[in-house]
């Protein structure tokens, strides 16, 4: 009862808040992680109301719900944020067509690596610098820690925004396969600089926890992903029903989801695992290069998974510690993470693009695009919390408040530079002109006569 209240009162929450957004002009996605804040457990899910019995004594989360405490209501609302993940990876897989990557698959190859690239170095740099002066709270192995965290971005908020707008152009076709990549490409760069990162603690650099894991774990990744496709693909053939199809896509989005969770060890600290992202993130690919009508299947996929995504938001807003502001090193080293990882974003993807000869407006706007970051970086420092301890906790915070910072505003600036770039067309707001309305009904109509005849 207690996790169905809390899921029914915060999906409210962000639809009302969507609602306050459009007035705005703001993204719809910024609404519901504002939502989660108020619905979260420093804000109304902290308040005590018994008059509900002891089966709910809260509105809103508490933080059991959020693993604080643990429990089984944080595993259930994991599911959600984990399904909602993977949904969002098989979109994104759709931008993968070989037809149409054929004019960009080059440039985004290219500009999704060196972003990444120099964003870790320019963040490294920043902060290997600031552990200098402030020995007590930052070493440099936790500023490189850090640097690799900050090669992620968020699909997520960026995928919504796109979605929401309608944005279309060369700028958007270019961005949502870049975002895709700098997943694989941070998580390849994260894995060697924890490993030395590790090394410089102990004394000893691990070969395998550098190299083997991290490539083992992307190759792995999408060999599944290319398997769990073909199969899709088949399986989806054997149908002709519309709403058979997309049950069996949303089938295969869960079983990708949860096989991708198998992990054990080889022996010799050679570990086997999967990354959700990049396995959804393959399964979308093939389904969509081997499959004839995917497309219809997507649209279908979209509409379904809409109100799962404004559940998932919620969450993650909900999730967002407002008490780290208290801790002025944490923000002292957030605010340096935040300005030196926006310096790399945005410089890595102007001269990545100012060298695969990109347009000017795609060399001036897309480093503002990449900015949202969510969570594959909550990801990778959860990592860190359970084998760093202190500095562990100290890194989970940093990056808790440059999620705070970027989730609020990311997807603001996204959309600015979305509409700047002219992929996002601004509604008139122009009277309705029936004589208008009456032509082009009259010319549809015509057209629609002459194809029959």
């Amino acid at each position: 009862m207690q996790i169905l209240v809390s899921l029914s009162i915060s999906m409210l929450a962000g639809l009302l808040m969507s609602r306050l957004a459009k007035l705005l002009k703001l993204p719809a996605v910024t609404a519901y992680l504002v939502a989660g804040i108020l619905v979260g457990p420093f804000l109304l899910g902290a308040l005590e109301f018994d008059f509900f019995g002891s089966e709910l004594n809260y509105l809103g989360f508490s933080p059991a719900d959020f693993g604080l405490n643990g429990g089984e209501k944080n595993a259930a609302l994991e599911v959600i944020s984990d399904v909602a993940l993977g949904f969002i990876a098989f979109a994104i897989g759709n931008e993968f067509r070989l037809n149409e990557l054929k004019a960009i698959g080059k440039q985004a190859t290219i500009i999704g690596i060196l972003q990444a690239l120099v964003t870790t170095v320019v963040v490294d740099v920043a902060l290997i610098a600031l552990s200098f002066a402030m020995p007590d709270v930052l070493t440099p192995s936790m500023a490189i820690i850090l640097g690799a965290i900050a090669t992620a971005t968020a699909p997520a908020a960026t995928l919504m925004v796109v979605r929401q707008y309608k944005a279309k152009g060369k700028l958007t076709d270019l961005l949502l396969p870049i975002v895709a990549l700098d997943d694989a490409v941070g998580l390849v760069v994260f894995s060697v600089s924890f490993g030395i990162a590790r090394g410089l603690d102990s004394g000893s650099v691990s070969v395998v926890s550098m190299l083997v894991n991290p490539l083992l774990e992307v190759i792995l990744s999408l060999a599944l992903g290319f398997i769990m496709g073909v199969l899709f693909t088949y399986c989806e053939k054997l149908f002709h029903s519309g709403s058979r199809r997309m049950s069996l896509s949303i089938t295969f989005v869960l079983l990708t989801v949860a096989l991708s969770k198998f992990h054990f060890e080889l022996g010799g600290g050679v570990e086997i695992g999967f990354s959700s992202l990049l396995v959804c993130m393959m399964l979308g690919t093939v389904f969509c290069n081997l499959c004839d009508f995917s497309a219809d299947i997507m649209d279908r996929a979209d509409k379904w998974t809409a109100p799962l995504f404004v559940i998932f938001f919620v969450l993650s807003g909900a999730e967002l510690r407002l008490d780290i502001l208290a801790d002025v090193a944490v923000v002292i080293v957030g605010v340096v993470y935040i300005i030196f990882r926006s310096i790399g974003k945005y410089f890595g993807a102007y001269s990545s693009a100012k060298m695969t000869k990109c347009e000017p407006k795609i060399q001036k706007y897309l480093g503002i695009t990449l900015l949202p970051q969510a969570g594959v970086a909550l990801g990778m420092s959860a990592i860190v919390l359970q084998t760093m301890g202190e500095q562990g906790v100290l890194i989970r915070n940093i990056v808790l408040f440059a999620v705070l910072v970027y989730e609020i505003f990311g997807p603001v600036l996204t959309k600015m530079a979305l509409t700047k770039s002219g992929d996002i067309k601004e509604k008139t707001t122009e009277g309705f002109d029936r004589q208008k309305f009456l032509e082009e009904k009259k010319n549809r109509e015509a057209a629609k006569h002459h194809h029959h005849k």
